[in-house]
């Protein structure tokens, strides 16, 4: 077997100096404009040649004709200012507190190694540069738009940092199998009550004091109704309505999380916020509009390709490197991808809290090891080389 850490040594400056550039410039959702013509630019200096996809993602595939294994990162930043003084960094109002850049990065280093051993490919390996993955809406736009054929994916790996934690030391790979992820989903509850002046409150229907009803009741949900050896959040995590202080508010507006670990208690806790929002606003006189704004299914990490995958990490990093991990509160848009073809997301470590790095990701003052870099590019290619092998 080709030794990839040692061949991802001798490029682990390129792979810094990419990602430091993709950092410098972060951009959000679909408006990825310079970070796609960076990473083709890069594509086209391996011998890759890349292919868009979508509204602004990107697929490149290396190898022969046979089985094909997807590897994804994604490419969006997050939009709050950075708070770091590194030499590189961002240089508008927007950041990498997710480690996208790094994703990006070590996936740009895995397909230069791939590039020059294809040699020893037993089939095709897709790359995937997938955009808007905080929204939650970039897997299914690439999905909609093919990336999962021509050729066929038969599984899917994405590999995301983790850092700021016990268990996020530096080239270490933290994983779960089967549930990884919580689903997460966005809820808008319109209120629509009737403005009045305050002098006269019977002549109104208090949209605030009805949305504050509401946040109680939905308390009720995980308090009365979610099992106790299940896991699930409901939480209202902004409010707002009224127009002066003096008036009775006509309109009001609560934005809700909802997170859990199967597709069951998901339906059921959307079905409940719809149904508790609009009964407790018909109980006070108003109305409640429920918009359900976005959202995503909990991660299934399938269970034989993750032992599978696992066994190849191991090759590269050894046991004592493999932390396994309980469910994650997390939600990812991988999920998308996943539950089309098998799939399986892994974290690698770039520094814990005893390395001295404290904070995890989106927070603004988020750092990493970049040392950790060629060990992620090096897992990427040595899984997707020993995959092909097997089948």
């Amino acid at each position: 077997m080709i030794n990839y850490i040692e061949l991802a040594k001798e490029i682990n400056e390129e792979i810094i100096q990419n990602r430091r550039e993709i950092h410098k410039f972060p951009e959000t959702g679909f408006e990825l404009d310079r970070t796609l013509e960076f990473i083709e630019t890069r594509l086209r200096d391996y011998g890759v040649e890349p292919i868009r996809v979508g509204r602004a993602g990107i697929s490149a595939t290396v190898g022969r004709e046979g089985k094909t294994i997807l590897l994804r990162a994604d490419m969006d930043a997050l939009p709050m200012k950075e708070e770091t003084d590194l030499l590189f960094k961002s240089e508008n109002d927007f950041c990498h507190s997710c480690g996208h850049d790094a994703h990006t990065a070590m996936l740009l280093g895995a397909a230069r190694l791939l590039k020059e051993n294809e040699d020893s490919l037993n089939g095709t390996v897709k790359l995937m540069f997938q955009p808007a993955e905080e929204l939650l809406a970039g897997a299914m736009d690439m999905i909609e738009a093919g990336i999962l054929e021509n050729p066929k994916v038969d599984a899917a790996v994405a590999m995301h940092i983790y850092v700021g934690n016990e268990l996020s030391r530096t080239g270490t790979i933290s994983y779960s199998r089967g549930p990884a992820l919580f689903s997460g989903d966005a809820i808008k509850i319109h209120v629509k009550g009737k403005n009045a002046h305050g002098s006269t409150p019977d002549k109104g229907i208090d949209a605030i004091s009805i949305a504050a009803h509401i946040v109680i009741a939905l308390q009720q949900i995980i308090a009365r109704e979610v099992p106790t050896d299940d896991q699930a959040v409901v939480i209202v995590g902004k409010i707002s309505g009224g127009d002066t202080v003096n008036t009775l508010a006509g309109n009001a507006e609560l934005e809700v999380s909802v997170r859990a670990t199967t597709e069951k208690m998901r339906e059921y806790l959307k079905k409940r916020v719809k149904e508790i929002s609009e009964s407790v606003a018909v109980t006070f006189g108003g109305k409640a509009e429920v918009e359900f704004w976005y959202g995503m299914g909990p991660l299934f990490n399938d269970l034989a390709l993750t032992d599978e995958i696992i066994g190849y990490c191991k090759e590269v990093i050894g046991e004592d490197n493999l932390n396994q991990i309980p469910i994650a509160v997390g939600t990812e848009d991988f999920t998308s991808i996943a539950a089309k073809v098998p799939g399986v997301m892994i974290n690698l470590g770039v520094g814990s809290v005893e390395e001295g790095y404290s904070l995890s990701i989106h927070n603004p003052g988020m750092i990493l090891n970049e040392e950790a870099l060629h060990i992620g590019a090096a897992l990427h290619a040595h899984i997707a080389t020993r995959y092909l092998i097997d089948k």
